[in-house]
């Protein structure tokens, strides 16, 4: 079946909203329609909405494709979402299989993560680099990675789930099986449990001066600025993205994030290193979705 492709949609599956658009091969934007994620969120009414929301988006047929970005990691043929652990019931879930019966649009899937770093790269904070590292900051800590200017995925389709390392061994158990996780420090949960704030209001309080809330956004990026110097000296990225919601504080935590990597990784390591809040903002998500489905089909072309 023969589709057009010069419109595509892009879906961002986060654990409170479903961002989903309509794009152009330039990455311009045409519509959006966002939808709360339903509660609990089990894989079977999560992908029920979203079907409507493309019927929606889809509704002059103009559209070809669906790129999906799931949290968690996805099969290497990006049709199977493996685990999404900051979602009930999202083992092996067939998603490419159940939305194309929905729809009638081809659907390929890649972490939430790497949609986002897909977008960074293409039009936002990521163009001018060919080596960097990407972490979202929200109700999960989501990571990707760009070496030699691809996306690295590993040979299991698994790679970069950089907030999943180990910040403090003997630290709070993470859904992953992990204890003491970055995102058991960096997420919107421990914002919560450490201040009893949404990080919102973290950042409201930070901006009027509150001095409780300018300290606890330091210790916030001494934290992370900690979790980033193991993947630093690793990957020596020429620059680290920070997205997702808790990036919108940035301001307040990320002098405190350098500071910290400056103090850990040797200079060898970190020559010109760059720290940069993301430029796409909510629309990351959705565009490097959109951008997947026309990546994959010049890959599918060379072969």
């Amino acid at each position: 079946m023969e589709h057009n492709l010069d419109q595509v949609i892009g879906i961002d599956l986060g654990g409170t909203a479903i961002k989903m658009g309509r794009f152009l091969k330039n990455g311009s934007c045409l519509e959006t329609v966002s939808l709360a994620t339903p509660q609990p969120a089990n894989p079977q009414p999560v992908i029920d909405a979203i079907a409507q929301g493309v019927k929606q988006l889809n509704h002059d047929h103009t559209c070809g494709a669906i790129g999906f970005g799931v949290p968690g990691p996805t099969d290497t043929s990006r049709r199977i979402a493996k685990k999404s652990i900051n979602l009930p019931g999202w083992d092996d879930v067939p998603v490419a299989d159940w939305l194309e019966a929905q729809t009638g649009l081809p659907t390929i899937l890649e972490n939430d993560a790497n949609c986002a770093a897909i977008g960074e790269a293409w039009l936002g904070a990521g163009r001018r680099f060919r080596n960097f590292i990407l972490l979202t900051l929200g109700t999960g800590v989501g990571g990707a990675i760009f070496l030699d200017g691809k996306l690295f995925t590993g040979h299991c389709g698994a790679a970069g789930e950089l907030g999943l390392i180990t910040l403090n061994p003997n630290g709070l158990p993470c859904r992953s099986g992990n204890q003491g996780s970055l995102e058991q420090h960096t997420s919107i949960g421990s914002i919560r449990r450490l201040t009893g704030n949404e990080p919102a209001e973290m950042g409201k309080l930070a901006q009027a001066g509150d001095p409780a809330a300018l300290e606890f956004w330091q210790s916030y990026g001494k934290l992370l600025g900690a979790g980033l110097t193991s993947l630093i000296y690793v990957l020596t990225p020429e620059a680290v993205i920070v997205g997702g919601g808790i990036s919108a504080s940035s301001k307040f935590f990320l002098p405190a994030t350098l500071k910290e990597i400056e103090k850990r990784v040797l200079s060898t390591s970190r020559p010109g290193l760059q720290l940069l809040t993301a430029e796409l903002g909510n629309t990351a998500g959705m565009l490097g979705a959109a951008k997947l489905v026309w990546n994959q089909i010049e890959e599918n072309s060379l072969h």
